[in-house]
C-alpha cells in the first residue's frame, strides 16, 4: 500500500461521517462514489462489526446444507458481508447494491454467482419470491439509506423456512429509525411473514463517527425464519 493509500481513523471517521442527512438516492451514490476506494480500510478504521456479527448469527443457527445454501446480499457493498459468510461455509452468493463502483470492487472479490444494480427502496429487490436459503443485509438499515419497509423485500426473497438477518446501529440519530423498523418487524410477525429467532444487542458495534458519538456505539442484529 502507497503512503498515499494509507488510511488513519481520522480519514475513515470523516469520509464515513459526510453522508447527509436526508439526502437524495443521487447523492448517495455520489457518496458512495467516493467513499469505494477506501470503504474496506475505512471500515475496518471503524471497527464495523455488522458483517462478521451477521454471519455468525446466521451460522448459528442454519440447518441446512451451508455448502449447498443459496446467500442474498443485499447492499452488499465491496463484499465484506460474502467474505465473513464464506469463512462459515458458505459458498452460493447474490449480491444487490446500488452503487456501480461498489459492485466493481464485488466483483473483484470473486466470490458472487451474480451481481445486480438496484437503489433498494424505489422498487423490488430485483430477485425472485421464495429462492433464497439465507437472506442478510449487514449495512444500509439506517435513516439516511434505505426505509425501513424495504425489510419485506427481504422476506419476500427468502424461502420458506430460510432465515433472514439485519443490522441497525442504535446511535442517537437513528433512534427514532431503529424503532420504526423493529415495529415494522413486528408487524411482520403478527401478518404471520416470519418470526423472529434471536435479536443481539451489541454494546460496541463500531465506532462512532459524530462529534457527539467519539466513542463506540451499540447497535442489534435481528434474525428471522420465513414462514
Amino acid at each position: 500500500m502507497s503512503s498515499e493509500d494509507r488510511r488513519t481513523f481520522e480519514m475513515a471517521r470523516d469520509a464515513m461521517g459526510s453522508v447527509p442527512a436526508g439526502c437524495s438516492a443521487e447523492d448517495l451514490m455520489l457518496f458512495y462514489d467516493r467513499l469505494a476506494q477506501h470503504y474496506e480500510q475505512d471500515i475496518d478504521l471503524l471497527e464495523f462489526r455488522a458483517p462478521g456479527l451477521v454471519a455468525g448469527q446466521v451460522a448459528a443457527h442454519f440447518g441446512g446444507e451451508r455448502q449447498a445454501a443459496m446467500v442474498l446480499d443485499v447492499a452488499c457493498g465491496t463484499g465484506m458481508a460474502a467474505k465473513m459468510m464464506k469463512r462459515e461455509g458458505f459458498q452460493h452468493f447474490v449480491g444487490v447494491d446500488g452503487n456501480e463502483r461498489m459492485l466493481e470492487r464485488a466483483r473483484r472479490g470473486g466470490l458472487y454467482r451474480e451481481l445486480k444494480m438496484a437503489v433498494l427502496g424505489e422498487r423490488p429487490i430485483p430477485v425472485a419470491s421464495d429462492a433464497f436459503d439465507v437472506v442478510t443485509i449487514s449495512g444500509a438499515l439506517t435513516s439516511s439509506h434505505i426505509p425501513a419497509k424495504v425489510i419485506r423485500e427481504l422476506c419476500r426473497a427468502a424461502k420458506r423456512g430460510g432465515l433472514v438477518c439485519m443490522s441497525t446501529p442504535a446511535k442517537s440519530d437513528n433512534l427514532a429509525y431503529k424503532a420504526a423498523l423493529e415495529g415494522e418487524m413486528k408487524k411482520m410477525e403478527d401478518e404471520g411473514l416470519w418470526r423472529r429467532v434471536e435479536v443481539t444487542h451489541v454494546s460496541e458495534f463500531q465506532r462512532g463517527v459524530s462529534d457527539q458519538e467519539r466513542g463506540y456505539v451499540p447497535g442489534c442484529v435481528y434474525l428471522f425464519q420465513k414462514l
